[in-house]
C-alpha cells in the first residue's frame, strides 16, 4: 500500500461484518473516507536475531473494537510499539487512515494525530486529585497552561464532568488519584487519553489486576467506547475477551495465526495447540 493507494469500501467493515459510520469519527487531518484507521503490511522486527514481528499484516477499521490475544512474545507489544513510533520496523509499512505514514512520523506527531495508547501499568499523577489528572490531559494550548493567569473554562468543567461519569468516577473525583484502587487508576488513565480525543485506542491489558466488578464495568465502558473510536484490545482475560469480542486477532511468533469470530477462534486447532489450551 501507498499513501495513495485507496483500499476498497467493500474491505472496510467494522465488528458484526457492517459497514462503519465514517462520520462518526473526526478525521482531522486524517483520511479515513474508505473506513479504515489503521493498516499494517509485512511489518518485521528483529532484535538482536530474534524475530518480534514476522511480516504481521493487519487492518483496524473505523469504529471497530478489536481483540488481539497470543501467548507471550508473539509480537502484541512490539505491535503497539511499532503504531505509536516507539519502534522502528525492519521491513513493512503502517498507515493511519489513507495518508498518513507511521513510519514517517515521530511518537509525539503520532499522538497528536489522534492514536492513543494505555500500557498494562497505569501512569497517572498519583499527588494530583482525579479531576487535575485529567484537567493536565485536556487539549490546550501549551502557552497558555503556563501563565498563572490560565483558567478552565465553563466548557472545559463539563467536558471533565462528562468524562469522569463516562469513566465511573465521578464520586471520587475529589480524591487523590493515589489513593484510588488499581482499577481506578486503570480508569483514570483512560478518561486522560480521550480527553485528548483520539480516533484510534491502543489498550495493553487494560484489566490486568482488576477486581471482577471492575472487569466487568471496563467492559461496559469499552462497549460504549465502540464505534465512536477505534479500539485496540491487547488482553490475556479471556472471560473477559468474551464479554467485548466481536472479531479477535491472534498472534503467533510475530505473525497473525488466525482471526474472526471468538467462537472460530476458540474452535481452531492452532490456536488451541499454541494459545488456548485443551
Amino acid at each position: 500500500m501507498t499513501a495513495s493507494t485507496p483500499l476498497r469500501p467493500s474491505d472496510a467493515l467494522v465488528s458484526g461484518g457492517q459497514h462503519p459510520g465514517f462520520g462518526r469519527i473526526k478525521s482531522g487531518d486524517v483520511d479515513l473516507s474508505h473506513g479504515v484507521a489503521l493498516y499494517l503490511e509485512g511489518i518485521s522486527v528483529s532484535f538482536d536475531g530474534f524475530k518480534a514481528l514476522n511480516a504481521l499484516s493487519l487492518s483496524l477499521d473505523v469504529g471497530e473494537l478489536r481483540c488481539v490475544i497470543g501467548p507471550n512474545g508473539a509480537g502484541k507489544t512490539t505491535m503497539m510499539d511499532v503504531i505509536t513510533g516507539k519502534t522502528r520496523p525492519d521491513e513493512g509499512q503502517a498507515f493511519f487512515g489513507q495518508t498518513a505514514d507511521l513510519l514517517k512520523l515521530r511518537e509525539p506527531e503520532i499522538a497528536r494525530l489522534g492514536i492513543g495508547r494505555k500500557f498494562q501499568k497505569p501512569t497517572v499523577f498519583e499527588d494530583l486529585s482525579v479531576f487535575e489528572n485529567l484537567e493536565l490531559a485536556l487539549k490546550a494550548d501549551k502557552r497558555a497552561r503556563g501563565s498563572l493567569r490560565w483558567r478552565l473554562s465553563g466548557a472545559q468543567r463539563d467536558r471533565i464532568d462528562a468524562l469522569l461519569a463516562q469513566v465511573r468516577l465521578t464520586d471520587e473525583r475529589l480524591r487523590q488519584a493515589g489513593t484510588l484502587s488499581h482499577g481506578q487508576k486503570q480508569w483514570i488513565e483512560i478518561g486522560m487519553l480521550l480527553a485528548q480525543d483520539p480516533m484510534v485506542l491502543l489498550l495493553d491489558e487494560p484489566v490486568a489486576g482488576m477486581t471482577d466488578g471492575e472487569t466487568a464495568r471496563t467492559a461496559e465502558l469499552l462497549l460504549e467506547l465502540e464505534g465512536k473510536h477505534s479500539i485496540m484490545v491487547v488482553e490475556h482475560d479471556m472471560d473477559f475477551i468474551a464479554s467485548i469480542a466481536r472479531r479477535v486477532t491472534v498472534l503467533h511468533e510475530g505473525s497473525v495465526l488466525a482471526e474472526g469470530r471468538l467462537a472460530e477462534i476458540q474452535a481452531d486447532e492452532r490456536v488451541i495447540e499454541v494459545y488456548l489450551g485443551r
